[in-house]
């Protein structure tokens, strides 16, 4: 019976040419705004180069001191000297990367400016972030310690400052007037990854801003690694308990918080809606995101279901004469889904093939350096998930609808 709707279904998609095209139009133009953005987010919260092991790192990225009384508070990065003493201490931790938020400085190359990201950090930054060396090494513990002017730039920085070279280890680099001694170049990331982003990095050591100074804010954060994903809790429930026992380093507060979260729970916790929120955020941040969808969704579904509709009082003395014969509303109404079904897949197709032209143009477009967007399992998932919902959605109604009709009513209307 399966196969008889089918052919049917085909037979009437073919003969309603108009309906048809309005539809897929519908339908592709809808999952290809979702599979885009959904393309999108997962390559933002996904496990991805350089920060492949995110399934077993917790990030500290705020500090919140908070003044109960006037109803205050203060939120913002760490300090070198809290994240290295508070931090890297743990003992359920297996290394502990710090890095400061990156900040903008300027070089010149043939009397042109040149922005340089840059960003301080520890030696463990090396060994839990994996980035890909095109040449050299990190700088060393030593090297830090010895607070030498080295650095470690992306390919991108090395191929506007010194241009179509072979190798530039052993070279300088000036920026903001003081200069480093290149110890190996990696492959960049998206400025989307705040973590691990930058042009360059060099050893937190040559800070112009002293990072033995006490206190608890600053402008760094860490990235905790565990050496298992089992180790999760109990480094959160160590670090838990280590808060509890530190007081706001400023008098006009009285509370300090901190967590140590997976990354988009840290993610969602440094933006508004995460801030003050028991959870971080996230039970928010999921309520939003379901009604964003759902309206999202709404709109295309409605406007198919008044196409189906109308596809149905178009159709009505076909659906008579088969009620006439015999039909029974069932087989009318499996019929119809099977048709918005097949009619879902190939606006479903065809919105894939869209976005993969998409995606492909915003790639090449280098609208976002670094940022390489893949319609993976994970997307390919969702989109036919939400092609399912569509079809579903939009066909059950009016096939109803279609099973309600009476012989006589059905071959007047026509």
């Amino acid at each position: 019976m399966l196969k008889n709707y089918f052919k049917i279904a085909i037979a009437v998609l073919k003969r309603r040419k108009f309906f048809t095209f309005i539809s897929l139009f519908g339908i592709s133009f809808t999952l290809t705004i979702l599979i885009v953005l959904t393309a999108f987010v997962d390559n933002l919260v996904s496990d991805t180069y350089p920060e492949v092991n995110r399934d077993r790192s917790l990030y500290i990225t705020i500090l919140q001191q908070k003044d109960t009384k006037n109803n205050g508070q203060s939120n913002g990065p760490a300090s070198y000297y809290y994240l290295s003493n508070y931090v890297s201490t743990l003992k359920t931790a297996d290394k502990v990367a710090i890095s400061s938020i990156f900040n903008s400085t300027n070089a010149y190359v043939n009397d042109k400016k040149l922005v340089i990201d840059l960003k301080y950090t520890n030696d463990a930054f090396w060994d839990v972030m994996s980035y890909d060396f095109i040449e050299g090494k990190p700088y060393t513990l030593q090297q830090i310690d010895n607070g030498e002017r080295v650095a470690v730039i992306t390919e991108e920085t090395k191929k506007n400052y010194f241009g179509d070279v072979a190798s530039v280890v052993g070279k300088y680099i000036e920026t903001d007037n003081v200069q480093y001694r290149i110890t190996g170049v990696v492959k960049g990331v998206p400025i989307t990854m705040l973590v691990s982003y930058a042009h360059m990095f060099v050893p937190y050591t040559v800070s112009k801003t002293d990072y033995r100074q006490k206190g608890h804010m600053g402008a760094y954060v860490a990235v905790i690694l565990a050496k298992s994903k089992a180790d999760l809790p109990k480094i959160q429930a160590e670090y838990a308990g280590v808060v509890s026992k530190i007081k706001p380093d400023d008098k006009n507060f009285d509370i300090f918080k901190s967590q140590a979260d997976p990354y988009v729970a840290s993610l969602i916790r440094n933006s508004p809606i995460g801030r003050g929120a028991e959870d971080g955020g996230i039970s928010t941040l999921i309520l939003g995101a379901s009604v964003f969808v759902f309206f999202f969704m709404l709109l295309p579904t409605l406007n198919l279901v008044n196409i189906n509709i109308s596809r149905i009082m178009e159709r009505s003395s076909e659906i008579g004469v088969r009620k006439a014969f015999g039909a029974s509303g069932m087989t009318l109404v499996g019929q119809f889904i099977v048709e918005n079904i097949i009619l879902t897949f190939l606006g479903c197709v065809i919105g894939i093939v869209l976005s993969f032209i998409i995606l492909q143009v915003i790639n090449n477009s280098e609208l976002i350096g670094n940022m390489h967007l893949t319609i993976n399992l994970t997307v390919l998932f969702f989109s036919l998930l939400a092609c399912l919902i569509f079809g579903l959605l939009s066909g059950v109604y009016p096939a109803w609808r279609m099973s309600r009709l009476q012989v006589v009513a059905a071959l007047k209307a026509q």
